[in-house]
């Protein structure tokens, strides 16, 4: 009975449950990452590993109010990701056949605990450019996250490459816009935790909205037929029309004076999901990239010219 379940937890449906299940418990640790941050709960709990000297696991729920809880119940999310970043590797190693599947495992299992550290190691030391580099962190591995539950996907392991004249812009283009995406976040998290390099995010909030509806758009003319190009192409343009509302609401209630409705809730608010949807928009980004070089392969060099040129004449 017992190697039974085994085999059930280790099949490619468990498997990528689990894959899924770590992007949602990330995406939650994200969540109260954003808190900890505009709540200023960053240092409401003292010490690391321990909890106001008590275990970490054993801390009083009682005692978990204002900034307690939301930095305790970041800890404490941490931990829960990590436990599915080690069960998901384990899962890879004992069942998995692709080799590189295996290794992104152990990726994420160093990066899950080079997370840990960093951010003990901000209340510990009390410095705001590990924060930096914690928040940063936080937003490649949800990507990596995603990038795992893609590739334990049924639709990864059914797909069929098919010759496309523009797989190679399409694939280029859409890396370019996720390597700007998280440039943006690396900004964004200058600016939160230092109040510097407004400028730089800005330009790259330009960038985006002219990279994104390009890549919309090349991904609708000539893969329209493929549901799963265009599905992300148009979540990132609806994300990318969110997420600059939010960081105009983001921007007013830190550098302006203006009265925000429903404040003080919606300075908080603004912030917190712009950090959330800036890694939406990572992970919608990354997950068109991957799809780009799973579903599009370039034609030979004569064929690509013969249906550029056929493309020209009819248009």
């Amino acid at each position: 009975m017992g190697e039974r379940a085994v085999g059930i937890l280790l099949s490619p449906a468990w498997v990528h449950r689990l894959a899924v299940g770590l992007c949602a418990a990330t995406f939650l640790l994200i969540l109260f990452g954003g808190l900890v941050t505009n709540t200023g709960a960053a240092l409401a709990v003292p010490d690391w590993p321990t909890t106001f000297g008590h275990n970490m696991f054993l801390f009083p729920w009682s005692q978990m109010v204002g900034g307690v809880f939301y930095e305790h119940t970041h800890r404490l999310l941490g931990a829960v990701v990590g436990l599915l970043t080690l069960v998901l590797a384990a899962a890879f190693w004992c069942g998995e056949r692709r080799r590189w599947v295996r290794w992104l495992g152990v990726a994420a299992v160093f990066a899950v605990a080079v997370q840990g550290v960093l951010g003990g190691l901000r209340v510990v030391l009390v410095k705001d450019g590990i924060a930096i580099v914690h928040g940063a962190l936080a937003q490649a591995f949800f990507g990596l996250a995603v990038a795992l539950a893609l590739v334990t996907s049924p639709s990864w392991a059914t797909a069929a490459p098919a010759q496309a004249a523009d797989a190679l812009l399409l694939r280029r283009l859409a890396l370019l816009t996720t390597g700007v995406v998280y440039l943006q976040i690396v900004l964004g998290a200058f600016l939160t935790h230092f109040g510097a390099r407004l400028d730089g995010h800005l330009a790259g909030a330009a960038a985006l909205a002219l990279l994104i509806p390009a890549l919309a758009l090349r991904v609708q003319r000539g893969q329209g037929d493929q549901p799963a190009l265009v599905l992300p192409a148009r979540l990132l343009v609806a994300l990318l029309v969110v997420q600059l509302l939010l960081g105009l609401g983001a921007y007013a209630g830190r550098f302006t004076g203006l009265a925000l409705p429903l404040a003080p809730h919606s300075v908080l608010a603004f912030p917190v999901a712009h950090r959330l949807t800036g890694g939406l928009l990572l992970a919608a980004s990354l997950l068109l990239t991957l799809r780009c070089h799973r579903l599009l392969a370039p034609p030979e060099r004569g064929v690509a010219a013969r249906e550029l040129v056929s493309r020209e004449v009819m248009a």
